[in-house]
Formats: structure tokens, sequence, C-alpha cells
């Protein structure tokens, strides 16, 4: 059993829970919970190993090879853990490394956003609105930050996730029609055309950027009741996608 913190994997599973910048060096990430390890495991997400809390949860019905079930002390996991209440288990496994679908013709375009819990339900709704791949422009929260790894129950490794420039988010939407969302449009969102699109949600914060304005070929909007100010980014974003979905099935 792992008793020390500064035990080599413990430190790796610390530092890929907490910095962007070692999962980008280690090409790494560190996955907390039974639900998230399962998804992993299930679409073919390679784990380097997994620690686990004995008097918390035996994870004998993990398909992995039992060599890479590493039993650890109550303190090691809650060193490592990102949560108030751990959940005994975390993994550390491969980062995924989608293919970029060809053709791409259903695409999200995630624009400056910062929170992880609106980049993590918006993930979650893209995957299960049929999305093909999800492009995070410069700017966007790290899309393996622990937070947005939970708010995204398993939708990173259901569809293609990409950190892009927007040279590259150009090149790849340069055949589809490119609706930004946004209060004030030029087309309702239950008028668009959905047949083949890509769609940018901007940050609630600070709109679009200019390169989002630039680059949308249509500003579709969600018609609201006099009094309302916004909709909540990852609120309008489930709006529009299932208006899309729904065009399409």
């Amino acid at each position: 059993m792992l008793t020390s913190i500064q035990n080599e994997r413990v430190k790796l599973a610390h530092a890929l829970q907490n910095q962007a910048k070692s999962r980008r060096r280690e090409n790494k990430i560190a996955l907390e919970g039974m639900r998230l390890i399962r998804d992993a495991l299930t679409n073919g997400i390679v784990p380097d190993f997994i620690l686990y809390d004995p008097t918390v949860v035996i994870p004998s019905d993990l398909t992995v090879d039992p060599v890479l079930l590493i039993p650890a002390a109550t303190d090691v996991i809650r060193h490592i853990s990102d949560t108030e209440q751990p959940q005994g288990i975390i993994g550390v496994f491969a980062m995924p490394t989608p293919a970029m679908p060809a053709p791409l013709t259903r695409a999200l375009i995630l624009d400056n956003i910062r929170d992880p819990g609106n980049m993590g339900t918006m993930l979650r709704t893209a995957a299960a609105a049929g999305v093909q791949a999800v492009l995070l422009s410069p700017g966007c929260v790290d899309p393996y930050n622990p937070k947005v790894l939970r708010a995204g129950m398993g939708a990173h490794f259901r569809l293609g996730v990409f950190e892009c420039s927007w040279n590259e988010i150009e090149t790849l939407c340069d055949e589809l029609p490119v609706y930004l969302a946004d209060m004030v449009g030029d087309t309702p969102y239950d008028q668009a055309d959905w047949s083949r699109w890509a769609l940018i949600i901007g940050s609630e914060a600070h709109g679009a950027s200019p390169e989002a304005q630039q680059l949308s070929t249509h500003v579709v909007y969600i018609p609201m009741a006099e009094r309302a100010e916004s909709l909540n980014a990852a609120v309008a974003a489930g709006i529009l996608l299932f208006e899309a979905y729904r065009h399409t099935h």
C-alpha cells in the first residue's frame, strides 16, 4: 500500500490534478471517481495506474490488469483529490487523442469559455446532441481540468475535443455555415438551416471575440421574455444543439 505523498506515482497524480502544464508535458490526465474511470476504460483510454483507498472502494469490477490497481492510504488519496469528499479512487490515463472527423458537418466552437462548469456541461450536452467535434479557441479553460471532467460526465471520451488556433478553426469550418449565438441576431434559432453547421458559443462575461464575429456567417438568437437579460452559456448551447439535433432526426 502506498503511504507516502512523496511516492513518484502520487506526485504525478497530484501534479496532473492541479497543473495544466503537467498534463500537457506528460500527455496524461487524472480521473477521479468510478464513473469517469469506467467511461475511460469503456472507450479504450489506457490507464498507467489506478490508486484506490480500500476503506472506500474495491475496484474489483474494473476491466483492467490487476497489477495496475494500487491500494493507497486514505491520506494519500485525500492529498491527490480535487474534491472536498474524495471518492476513493483516482486513475492516471493517457490523454485522449481523437481523430478529426471527416467530413466535419456538426461542430461546436467554444469561444474563450473559461468557466470549467460551463465547459463541462457544454461538452456533455454536445455528446448527447450528436456533435462530431468541439473546437476550443485560444483562451478557453483546459478541457482536462478536473472540474471540466466532472461536469462533462465522460463526454471527453465520446466526442473529439480539440484545442485550436483561430486559423485552424477557420480552415476546419471553411465549407460550413458558421452560426454565432448572440442575444441580437439576424436568424431565429428555429429558422436556421441545421443540416450542416458550426456553432459558436461565446463567453458570458466578454461576449463574442472579434475572431468569432469575423468567422461567423449568421448570428442566431433565442427569443426571450422582455425582461430577461440573457441565458447562461451552457443553457443557450443546450437549446441550440438540440434544435440542430431535432432538424436531422
